[in-house]
């Protein structure tokens, strides 16, 4: 695959998705930072900012997501357009990766977790760096080891703000892997 053909989608905040944007920049990877007005970002390179309308297409009820995710949303703006957000990023880029902690009922920890569970529901290659465990998994109607490589020319890069050493170590190497 050629880089250059390729566009990674994130939300550019700090942690796992500055490190996919700036790996994807070294590699000469288009990036797309979606966000929305008044977020406050880590990496701010190639970003669209989310109308009211664009973020009302990626809306879900607070209690759906809360239930699919088995914890607990409490209805607070900020929340609602990060997981808006997070639909939209899911929605352009096809292959989705994912840096975080697969819990034991298989979802994953944190807000990172709805991208998991959109790219689910989108039928959509989904591959997760399970940090505690410093491997990765890719989902086939459940978790199974893998060690993935970037197969199509749109993709996510999501994940914990908490990036390890391996957490980023596994993204230049997924680069290093699909691109060298």
């Amino acid at each position: 695959m050629n880089p250059e053909n390729c566009t990674l989608y994130s939300g550019g905040l700090k942690g796992a998705e500055t490190v996919f944007g700036e790996t994807a920049e070294k590699f000469k990877v288009n990036e797309v930072i979606y966000t929305f007005e008044g977020h406050k970002l880590s990496r701010d390179k190639n970003t669209r900012i989310l109308t009211e309308e664009e973020l009302e297409r990626g809306d879900i009820s607070m209690e759906l997501a809360s239930r699919m995710m088995h914890r607990t949303y409490y209805e607070t703006e900020k929340i609602r357009r990060v997981l808006q957000t997070i639909f939209h990023m899911v929605n352009s880029g096809y292959q989705v990766f994912v840096i975080g902690s697969i819990q034991d009922d298989g979802s994953v920890k944190g807000g990172t977790g709805w991208a998991v569970q959109l790219a689910k529901i989108f039928n959509r290659p989904l591959h997760v760096f399970d940090q505690p465990k410093e491997k990765w998994y890719t989902w086939k109607d459940g978790w199974q080891e893998d060690q993935p490589h970037i197969k199509y020319d749109t993709f996510v890069g999501s994940g914990t703000r908490y990036l390890s050493d391996a957490g980023r170590a596994a993204i230049e190497k997924l680069f290093d892997d699909s691109f060298a």
